[in-house]
């Protein structure tokens, strides 16, 4: 299938709500990446204003990340050299990745005007969509949950038939397709040193959160003036936990509107994000237990903040009610999630996106 024609299906599968403001386009050209690190002192390569909504071209370092080019390495998993991304190919050329980054490929960053430290940038995902017909999965001797359950390096190419929905994993299974974006982020505090794009922080980055599906919003506490985002570290299905260390990563293309909510970043100790149906209270800590720790206060806090629930009703509500979820195992710092449902709650406050 030619990326003309999976271009026109994805449109097809992942149709968003159609905004009246227009939309920019941002490529994912190498002037316009970084690899493996999340810098606060880049110039920005777009500025925007609150409010308004960006489609981001994104590149999967899958292929990238490997000696003999994405063109070689997709075609042994049966992928013409046509339908791998241009950009993909330079970005692998001309960009390089910093003495201790990661492997991702961010796209930005992003300037939003009006944006300073302690305000919250809401990051709403409007659509996402696939550039390319087909991800990789891929793990090795040593890494994962189960890190002696491989001899060695394996990798699969996956294809996705997009008119369908799915993604055919072998012969007689299919995982249905749910794009997200792996990382979405703000630049971390300036001064820091070099910030690789591996564990996620405060500011949001590889939080592998698997409800970032078309119609959540994500909440990051500002830390440089215009927040400074980036994306990057597509998924189109993932288990919570990515346990093997990879989902099926592939290039993805998120429609992103931004809004600056003055002030309200600055007693964010951790993101939290939002879908029609739940709140979710985000924990993170290189402890897996510490992670369900502070994502059980994060829970209990946002209960007591904006629900008006004492100390001893919020803890009760979230052994009670709410559900606590790895989101991430494998990436130096894990993750725990909260999802709290909003059914729970009489006073219904208006959503950005219906169902």
């Amino acid at each position: 299938m030619n990326l003309q024609r999976m271009a026109a299906l994805a449109a097809i599968c992942f149709a968003a709500p159609v905004f009246a403001q227009d939309v920019v386009n941002l490529s994912s050209v190498p002037v316009n990446v970084v690899r493996g690190h999340i810098p606060a002192d880049r110039a920005p390569v777009l500025r925007i204003k609150s409010g308004q909504t960006v489609a981001i071209d994104t590149i999967s370092h899958q292929g990238v990340s490997t000696p003999e080019g994405a063109v070689a390495f997709f075609g042994k998993g049966g992928v013409k050299p046509a339908d791998v991304l241009p950009d993909a190919i330079a970005v692998q050329k001309e960009v390089q990745i910093p003495q201790g980054g990661g492997t991702h490929v961010l796209t930005g960053p992003i300037f939003v005007e009006g944006a300073e430290p302690g305000d919250m940038l809401e990051v709403r995902v409007i659509n996402v969509e696939l550039r390319v017909p087909y991800g990789v999965n891929a793990s090795n001797k040593g890494t994962g949950v189960l890190p002696d359950q491989l001899d060695s390096a394996m990798f699969r190419v996956i294809h996705l038939d997009p008119k369908r929905n799915v993604a055919l994993f072998a012969p007689g299974i299919e995982v249905p397709l749910a794009p997200f974006m792996g990382i979405m982020v703000v630049a971390p505090p300036p001064g820091d040193a070099m910030v690789s794009s591996r564990p996620p922080g405060s500011y949001g980055g590889n939080l592998d959160l698997k409800q970032l599906t078309r119609g959540a919003s994500l909440y990051l506490p500002v830390y440089n003036a215009g927040a400074l985002f980036y994306t990057g570290d597509a998924h189109t299905a993932q288990g919570d936990g990515e346990v093997d260390g990879t989902a099926i990563e592939t290039s993805l293309k998120p429609t992103l509107q931004f809004i600056v909510h003055k002030g309200q970043g600055a007693a964010m100790k951790s993101p939290r994000a939002e879908t029609a149906t739940h709140y979710i209270a985000i924990g993170l800590d290189k402890d897996l237990n510490v992670a369900l720790k502070n994502a059980v206060q994060e829970a209990a806090n946002f209960l007591m903040r904006e629900k008006g629930l004492d100390a001893g009703a919020a803890y009760a509500l979230c052994s009670i009610a709410v559900d606590f979820r790895v989101a991430e195992a494998v990436n130096l710092v894990q993750g725990v999630y909260g999802m709290i449902p909003k059914a729970l709650f009489k006073d219904k406050q208006d959503y950005w996106f219906k169902p």
